[in-house]
């Protein structure tokens, strides 16, 4: 596709705007931010299962009053596995965001967002980056079975 083909918005819709252009707008940048926390909820609860996981059996593993497992790091692989997901659909989660709002101030959807800058943010930004640095905290941790 060509530039032309993706370019600005303004070149493929005509853009009013009026007082409906404009709370459409911001429903959709609210959709948005309701999308983005759905999924960093679905990374924490990743993130978590498989740190709660791996701290079950690995505390399972060392009392002495049950046998030793069949394969002994099944739970430190699926535990890392739900980890590793989670911090990778944080890290997407952040893409398809930052995507979304530079196509909602681009051209002339601009115009009817009624704010005079794209530098209004959320503090989503920041609570997800932090989401990314606890779930890297645990993956070395359960990888280098720190805990």
């Amino acid at each position: 596709m060509s530039d032309k083909q993706l370019g600005d918005p303004s070149d493929r819709f005509h853009v009013d705007a009026n007082v409906q252009a404009h709370f459409a707008w911001l429903r959709t940048r609210l959709a948005a931010e309701r999308t983005m926390m759905a999924y960093m909820r679905t990374a924490v609860s990743l993130i978590g299962f498989g740190f709660a996981i791996f701290q079950f059996f690995y505390k399972f593993h060392q009392s002495p009053e049950f046998a030793d497992a069949r394969f002994p790091n099944a739970a430190w692989y699926l535990g890392l596995a739900l980890i590793f997901c989670g911090i990778m659909a944080a890290l997407l989660s952040i893409l398809q965001y930052r995507w979304t709002l530079r196509y909602l101030w681009s051209g002339g959807f601009a115009a009817i967002a009624g704010m005079a800058s794209e530098a209004k943010q959320t503090p989503l930004y920041a609570m997800s980056f932090l989401l990314v640095l606890i779930g890297l905290f645990a993956f070395f941790a359960v990888l280098l079975r720190l805990v």
